[in-house]
């Protein structure tokens, strides 16, 4: 007779920016940086775009576009590496400005504890969203493995310019590493209602905190399974996000 079927795991999928972190300055004035690096163009800060719940070829496509450059689609993947280098030259920034926000650091550690799995679904680029997250202190300078942040089975916007399309990918990313997941035992933690429709995109449950740019009453009137002022309730989100 075969034994039951294999638990799944509760899975923590984070957004960074507004959520788990605030990095200042650097993120934003990266893409001015990324942009006068590959076309020799300042960019006046006005110009750049509102960035709340945008994957980062989003915000580039609709820079390019508003700065009127030929074949903006097309510029997408060199102006992504100039990101890159962007924002990790403006690490020593990130450091300086940014601050983790409240609760964050007390309920990645509980919930790992609590052997919830916890990666990032958020629309940095990869190398971007370590950047930030080791620049204050989440994850460390070693493997994307280690740690409560499993990085390696995460989502970022350099996988899909379509935030949509994020959750499936940690889905798919988490089960070839061996972990028995389910969308249904999937949290999405954002600060936005785009990270709302991501989760619902791929019928995951969704925790909205008002740390970003959205206010809290407007985020308790976007159908959310939960949200919540901030994170400092460290028993009541490891209730929640390990159900």
């Amino acid at each position: 007779m075969s034994g039951a079927p294999p638990v799944p795991s509760p899975l923590v999928l984070w957004d960074v920016d507004g959520t788990l972190i605030k990095g200042g300055a650097a993120g934003r004035l990266a893409f001015a940086d990324a942009v006068a690096d590959v076309f020799g163009v300042d960019v006046p800060a006005e110009l750049l775009p509102r960035m709340a719940g945008k994957t980062d070829p989003q915000i580039a496509l609709e820079l390019l576009v508003r700065l009127g450059m030929a074949a903006p689609e097309a510029s997408l993947p060199v102006l992504e590496a100039a990101l890159e280098r962007a924002l990790s030259a403006r690490a020593p920034q990130l450091r300086a400005e940014g601050i983790v926000l409240p609760g964050v650091r007390a309920a990645i550690a509980a919930l790992d504890r609590a052997r919830v799995l916890q990666t990032l679904v958020t629309g940095n680029v990869a190398p971007n969203a370590r950047t930030k997250l080791a620049a204050l202190g989440l994850v460390g300078e070693g493997s994307a493995a280690s740690g409560p942040l499993r990085l390696d089975i995460g989502a970022y916007g350099s996988d899909d310019g379509d935030r949509d399309n994020l959750v499936p990918i940690a889905l798919a990313r988490a089960r070839a590493a061996g972990l028995e997941v389910t969308a249904e035992r999937t949290w999405v933690v954002g600060d936005t209602p785009r990270d709302l429709a991501c989760a619902r995109s791929a019928g995951a449950r969704c925790l909205l905190v008002a740390t970003g740019g959205y206010p809290l009453g407007q985020l308790q009137g976007e159908g959310a399974d939960a949200v919540f002022a901030d994170l400092s309730d460290t028993e009541a989100v490891v209730g929640l996000l390990s159900s």
